[in-house]
């Protein structure tokens, strides 16, 4: 009874298969919650690792779990997304689990290189599984996908500061242990869902399409340069907001708050409008102009009172969120509909490629101009996305011409 309440109401899918999925994500993503939030603090004061060997070890499994992403794509569209998603997801939760028993530093890095690069390929396979599943609104869909990734993000943030408020390596060992879970039952869900079996891959044509195909290249650029926005509100503003504001210190997590409920309330009512490549390359202009005016209103808050630096973060936060929202749809939609039908996973993997670059990046780009240059690196930041967002459109429309026939139709089946 519940449940067709929900249905009406479209807070969950009418699909079996979309709820399951839905389902799927909300459990990993709780996980992920409670690590993401825990791990500097497990890593350091459990572990006893130096800030220093922390930063060097998650950089250097950031860049080696870019490896997986094309090449496990690739085997999911040629075995099924299916069961290299299911396999992906157990691996992670071993990996996840392995933490516990790390005390040395080479240690420390060859887990964390793990779990980075099982990380990586159930990203990359969960791509052509969303894509089987999606049904005949897929964009709507994965916009509801990504508000359910943002709740359970922030949920299980929640949960992890009872245990970083307890501050023990106990407390700690149970966030791992819950989120090594969540990757084995999201696992076991995952083959309750109907195998996808692959597209029939063309005679002709080279095996690794996605680093071939150059108008998707450019896309990926052009995406990856815009996903260093997510590191806005997660990195500059609180420095910022610390340390060259009047503004008091709860807007840091105030800003997280508001824009999480944002994305949340709006993401996929936003999607209704980014159905087709052409309404998502519109999006990202949009999502650029709305990037450039966050950017100014963030970075004016340091010459203003503290009441006004209130103001201005507040407001900068959001339209800053509204432009996420428009890059959020936007993105995926492009992931998807630009790909070719039989390797949607090596396209998959390779875009997420580009997001993982652009989280590397991001906080010594941000550091650099957000925080060193003041006002004016607010502005260079906010101008290069606005000049992202504008190309957009162009770029996209010759990804449409390039692919032909040959691009997805999303929603169908082989």
């Amino acid at each position: 009874m519940m449940l067709s309440w929900l249905v009406r109401r479209g807070v969950v899918p009418a699909a079996g298969a979309q709820q399951l999925l839905a389902g799927v994500t909300l459990i990993n993503r709780l996980g992920s919650g409670l690590f993401m939030t825990s791990s500097a603090l497990f890593f350091t004061r459990a572990m006893g690792m130096s800030v220093s060997r922390v930063g060097v070890g998650l950089g250097t499994a950031a860049l080696v779990g870019l490896l997986a992403s094309v090449p496990v794509g690739h085997i999911a569209d040629r075995r099924g997304a299916r069961e290299t998603y299911a396999i992906t997801l157990a691996a992670e939760g071993l990996a996840m689990a392995s933490l516990i028993f790390v005390h040395t530093f080479v240690a420390f890095v060859l887990v964390v290189c793990c779990v980075e690069l099982a990380a990586a390929a159930s990203e990359a396979t969960r791509g052509p599984l969303v894509r089987g599943v999606a049904g005949a609104e897929p964009a709507r869909f994965r916009a509801y996908l990504r508000a359910v990734v943002n709740f359970a993000v922030m949920l299980g943030a929640g949960l992890a500061a009872v245990a970083i408020q307890m501050d023990t390596r106990a407390a700690f060992v149970v966030l791992i242990i819950a989120n090594a879970a969540s990757f084995f039952v999201a696992a076991a869900l995952v083959l309750k869902l109907p195998h996808l079996p692959p597209w029939p891959a063309p005679l002709q044509g080279g095996r690794w399409v996605a680093l071939e195909d150059r108008p998707y290249i450019a896309v990926v650029v052009l995406n990856t340069v815009m996903s260093i926005q997510y590191g806005i509100l997660l990195f500059a503003l609180p420095l910022w907001i610390v340390g060259h504001t009047d503004a008091p210190r709860w807007m840091v997590g105030a800003s997280v708050v508001m824009n999480t409920v944002m994305v949340v309330s709006l993401q996929v009512r936003a999607s209704r409008h980014i159905a087709s490549p052409r309404a998502a390359g519109a999006a990202m202009r949009r999502a650029g102009g709305a990037f450039l005016c966050g950017a100014l209103l963030m970075g004016l808050a340091s010459h203003a009172s503290w009441l006004a630096a209130v103001s201005l973060v507040v407001a900068g936060v959001i339209v800053h969120s509204l432009g996420e929202i428009w890059h959020g749809s936007a993105g995926y939609e492009l992931s998807y509909a630009l790909a070719a039908p039989h390797a949607q996973g090596q396209y998959s993997g390779f875009f997420n490629m580009g997001n993982g670059i652009a989280n590397a990046v991001a906080p010594p780009v941000l550091g650099a101009l957000c925080i060193s240059w003041g006002l004016l690196g607010w502005t260079v930041v906010g101008l290069v996305l606005a000049l992202v967002g504008l190309l957009c459109p162009a770029v996209v429309l010759w990804s449409e011409r390039a692919g032909g026939e040959g691009k997805i139709v999303l929603g169908e089946t082989p």
